[in-house]
């Protein structure tokens, strides 16, 4: 079908490619001279990664790019004049201490000897590299760990990322200090804190004790009930999901979610990644595949959120190229590359799922957007093509199948007239975002994915890396260049 560039899981040199496929799957096959053949499971729905392929942009990058060439990708990682998407989200990890250790950590957090925990300024000066980036200023930022709440100035942290400007905030937690601290809930909400991205991995204790090593649900349960209580007021739960671990309770998940759309506002399904602290003998046995989360929770839903209602995160490129120019200012465009993530929105009303594209015809709707950017940055008046936009917006929804309590066309033009953060966040109040994120590993890396990276870590040395790349190849000695050794830390908080 193609061929790519990919690593040797053996001796990480870079190898040719090749992705096709095979009984109506997608694999990855690659050849080392030294090491043999190497296959995988690249898409496990072969008609599902064609409708998704349709759905490739190109995006501008960065112009203040800190290396000149994508030859050395990904050993020479920052982002260089090759890679096409901005950082759409940074991760800053804070610290790679951790109050627990679980067996699937791909950071392989609390083990490694030394602690990385770079300090106030470090973090300053990695928030104004990515407030620094042309054509666009990044505007999302995540902060993450090890655990991010074992550090004591995580709030002044995240009040300081507000100052510099970023838009969305959010810290990775596996919610344990969240439980045990209602006060701290509070501190973190007088931050302006928003989200919590909760690590979250069933809705019964058993997939727990593998993941974690422990039943951690009541903690988890515990976590968003504070935060409905003291804040933040938007949680996302991010299931790690292994096949046989916890891929039967996909429905349960959504449901769950759904059933405390106060305070969760998402779930980001997470299929794992052979990197870090896991396994790697159990790939085969453990391996999912985005396609294959689609099919389950359609088929955990009773068909009620069915897999044409998925489509890639770049689907929506066309929505933010009208909104940036309505608003006459370039916005972050989601140019991922289409095979990295997958999404959907549902609203839940009397007990039943119902998915925007039941009432939205989402494709028909972007095609016109598309055609009418053009007329938007041209010559003739905004406020007259944006009247035409907005004359024509209701010919693409059926009112009669989407839900009753919430007037959804007033919803969506009230997005499109201005794309505001008070309109938009009015849409994500009334409904759930479901989504998954593949992130590679040494099996089935695909550099041309890497490219494509909207997902960067920032780290002290003033460097952006890829979300893949950091984790594969330069996490390890990232963290012993910026760290001190390891002296004495607490046992894992488990009650």
């Amino acid at each position: 079908m193609r061929l790519t560039k990919s690593i040797c899981p053996e001796c990480k040199r870079i190898i040719e490619a090749s992705i096709f496929e095979e009984n109506g799957k997608i694999v990855i096959g690659k050849e080392c001279p030294d090491h043999g053949n190497f296959r995988d499971v690249y898409w496990s729905d072969a008609e599902l990664y064609r409708k998704f392929e349709r759905y490739s942009y190109t995006g501008t990058g960065i112009s203040n790019f800190q290396s000149s060439s994508f030859l050395n990708c990904p050993f020479g990682c920052g982002i260089c004049q090759d890679h096409e998407s901005g950082t759409l989200l940074a991760n800053i990890d804070i610290t790679n201490r951790c109050n627990l250790r679980c067996p699937v950590c791909f950071a392989n957090a609390r083990v490694k000897g030394v602690v990385f925990e770079p300090s106030f300024e470090e973090i300053r000066k990695m928030m104004e590299t990515l407030r620094n980036e042309k054509p666009v200023p990044c505007s999302a930022i995540q902060f993450s760990g090890g655990e991010p709440t074992v550090r004591d100035d995580l709030p002044e942290i995240i009040e300081m990322a507000q100052k510099l400007g970023f838009a969305q905030i959010q810290v990775a937690s596996n919610g344990i200090r969240l439980a045990n601290s209602p006060e701290y809930c509070k501190k973190l909400k007088d931050t302006t804190l928003r989200t919590i991205y909760l690590a979250f991995d069933g809705v019964t204790p058993d997939p727990y004790i593998e993941t974690r090593g422990f039943n951690a649900l009541p903690l988890k349960k515990k976590a968003i009930e504070n935060c409905r209580i003291c804040g933040p007021e938007s949680i996302v739960l991010v299931p790690t999901l292994a096949k046989g671990v916890n891929d039967f309770q996909i429905g349960g998940i959504i449901r769950y979610a759904a059933e405390n759309l106060d305070i969760v506002k998402g779930v980001n399904f997470q299929p794992i990644a052979f990197t870090g602290r896991i396994d790697k003998s159990q790939r085969e046995q453990k391996r999912i595949t985005i396609p294959d989360v689609i099919k389950l929770a359609e088929e955990q839903t009773n068909g009620e959120i069915p897999r044409n209602a998925w489509y890639p995160v770049s689907f929506v490129v066309p929505i933010s190229r009208f909104l940036s120019a309505v608003r006459k200012v370039p916005i972050p465009e989601l140019t991922v590359h289409p095979h990295c993530g997958a999404g959907t929105y549902i609203f839940f009303e009397e007990g039943h799922f119902i998915p925007i594209t039941n009432f939205l015809d989402v494709e028909g709707f972007t095609e016109f957007l598309t055609e009418i950017i053009p007329e938007m940055n041209g010559k003739v008046s905004r406020v007259l093509t944006l009247s035409k936009v907005l004359r024509q917006v209701p010919r693409y929804i059926d009112e009669k199948k989407g839900p009753k309590s919430i007037n959804v066309v007033q919803m969506i033009l009230g997005v499109l007239k201005k794309g505001d953060m008070e309109n938009t966040s009015r849409f994500h109040r009334n409904t759930l975002f479901i989504g998954t994120m593949h992130f590679q590993d040494l099996y089935n890396i695909d550099l041309e994915r890497v490219k494509k990276c909207g997902v960067h870590y920032a780290i002290p040395d003033g460097r952006i890396i890829p979300f893949c790349t950091y984790n594969i190849f330069h996490r390890d000695s990232v963290e012993s260049k910026f760290s001190v050794p390891y002296v004495q830390e607490s046992k894992p908080e488990q009650e």
